[in-house]
């Protein structure tokens, strides 16, 4: 059998396909690994345990998809600010202006949307999605929707510093 994976949750869950025929998901468990199919569960205790029940190229393709992923352009966008991964929970702190959401449904760590420049002891700082606290902690300038705005708010700041 020479089965592929398509990543459903990264590093995670796996959907696992033999052609275009569905043969069940795989899920990462505390113990190993399980194998969903047909309302039965199957376990396996590694990762090397899975490809040779399944063929060498179970994982190759969801490696590949991950990759072009991070090579891509931002996807998500959060009350008209980017973000660089899958938004949860999304609100829009009006007293603060920021745009928030977590990076996982269960996450108490709230990141904020949008491009940013941040003041440490050594001067200002380009950030992109920065968590909350560190803007909570730190003075900052932002958020802005381009990169480029951010840059020239950053020669900007630079140049005070500098006089």
């Amino acid at each position: 059998m020479n089965s592929t994976a398509k990543t459903l949750i990264p590093d995670r869950e796996w959907l696992i396909k033999d052609g275009s025929e569905k043969i069940g998901s795989i899920a990462k468990v505390k113990k190993g690994y399980v194998l969903l199919k047909q309302g039965r569960v199957l376990p396996f205790k590694s990762l090397s345990d899975v490809t040779s029940a399944f063929g060498v190229s179970v994982f190759e393709e969801s490696i590949k998809k991950v990759k072009k992923e991070i090579a891509g352009p931002v996807e998500y966008v959060i009350y008209d600010y980017p973000c660089k991964s899958k938004p949860y929970d999304p609100l829009y702190n009006v007293q603060k202006k920021l745009p928030l959401y977590t990076k996982r449904i269960k996450s108490k760590s709230q990141h904020c949307a949008g491009h940013y420049i941040i003041k440490f002891r050594k001067g200002w700082v380009k950030s992109f999605c920065p968590k909350l606290i560190t803007l909570e902690r730190y003075p900052y300038q932002g958020p802005w929707k381009t990169e480029e705005e951010s840059k020239i708010a950053l020669k900007k700041a630079n140049q005070l510093c500098n006089n």
